[in-house]
């Protein structure tokens, strides 16, 4: 075979070519690079299950905030169980920011033994739990008051269980309260179905009363409901291997979720599961990962009944035909989030 002058340039234009585009990435392919949040103080307010956890994992393993501390409270789990989950997630992360344990009944008093998708443990009843640290001797509410007070207009709470934590201080000190910088509840079920009832999401369902102080309160608040959890946030049966098989920490999330992975089979979803607790973390530590929010004032039901826990919601700027439309639109509620960075960063974030 003659080779000619010409057929040698076409070889090299091809190799060049492809040199510059590289390899085709798999449908599969995720990014390693890790993202840069930006710094923040922050509490985590948690009845810590398995979606709790990996939100904790998320802040303590981001490198971007400052977690002053983890407060607990009953909810997926009673409190001494949430207090040794949320130690266990810090020490997994490597963190060692310190834990206080929070209220064991609802606002009201009442105690409730809610059924936990999450199993008896909260963590999928895997044996995962065996914290070496304890909690503080100080409460929870005594220590969110005395931050705030100490750290005005920077504390952000990132609430990701029952509010009776947050209602408790604010009974305490409304004013101290007043200079928390934002609230982050997970909490709602956004502008679509519940989880605990068919109006109502669990967090709220759990202690309404509470929820309705925090709603009440003033202080900025970003809602992150359960619509906005679902779609691509949802992690795949292969994304949670892949998590199991990535490291230690991949593998304590994964196997944590096996519960509720087992619920969503029985309950129609087979193969893909929510955490909403870590999509409402990134949406804390990621500006851009809230792609739409809008104003809103938020009324929250306590009244016994069918849609005890429901939180309706009426939006700013739109002017309703019988219902009031003077209200006080301090809460954002999320209404969009970027899909399609979630699990990628969370496992760039897990893995650095």
């Amino acid at each position: 075979m003659k080779i000619t002058k010409s057929f040698i340039a076409i070889v090299l234009i091809i190799a060049l070519l492809l040199c510059a585009c590289g390899p085709v990435p798999s449908k599969e392919a995720v990014s390693t690079e890790f993202p840069k949040f930006p710094y923040k103080k922050i509490i985590i307010d948690t009845d810590t299950g398995a979606d709790d956890a990996s939100a904790i994992i998320l802040a303590a393993m981001s490198k971007s905030v400052d977690i002053l501390g983890v407060t607990t409270l009953v909810g997926n789990v009673d409190l001494e169980q949430s207090t040794k989950n949320a130690l266990m997630a810090l020490e997994i992360a490597g963190s060692d920011a310190p834990v206080y344990r929070g209220a064991a009944t609802t606002y009201s008093g009442r105690e409730i033994h809610a059924y936990s998708v999450y199993g008896q443990d909260g963590m999928g009843d895997a044996d995962l739990i065996h914290p070496k640290g304890t909690a503080q001797e100080k409460d929870a509410v005594s220590f969110i008051l005395e931050t705030v007070a100490a750290n005005p207009g920077e504390v952000e709470i990132v609430s990701i269980g029952p509010a009776t934590n947050i209602a408790n201080a604010i009974d305490r000190n409304p004013e101290t309260m007043k200079k928390v910088r934002r609230i982050w509840s997970m909490g709602t079920s956004g502008l679509g179905p519940g989880n605990a009832t068919p109006v109502a999401e669990f967090n709220v369902y759990h202690d309404a009363e509470a929820y309705r102080v925090m709603l009440e309160s003033g202080i900025p608040i970003t809602v992150v409901g359960l619509d906005v959890c679902g779609g691509r946030t949802r992690l795949t049966d292969q994304q949670f291997e892949a998590l199991k098989n990535l490291n230690d920490v991949g593998y304590f999330i994964a196997t944590s979720f096996r519960k509720l992975r087992e619920f969503d089979a029985a309950n129609g979803s087979p193969d893909k599961s929510m955490d909403c607790d870590g999509c409402a973390m990134m949406c804390c530590l990621d500006p851009d990962f809230t792609t739409e929010s809008i104003p809103v004032y938020g009324s929250c039901i306590t009244e016994p009944g069918e849609t005890y826990g429901q939180v309706i919601f009426y939006k700013k700027g739109f002017t309703y035909d019988v219902a009031g439309n003077d209200y006080d639109y301090h809460v954002a509620l999320t209404e969009n989030v970027d899909r399609t960075k979630f699990y990628e960063w969370f496992r760039a974030v897990i893995q650095e």
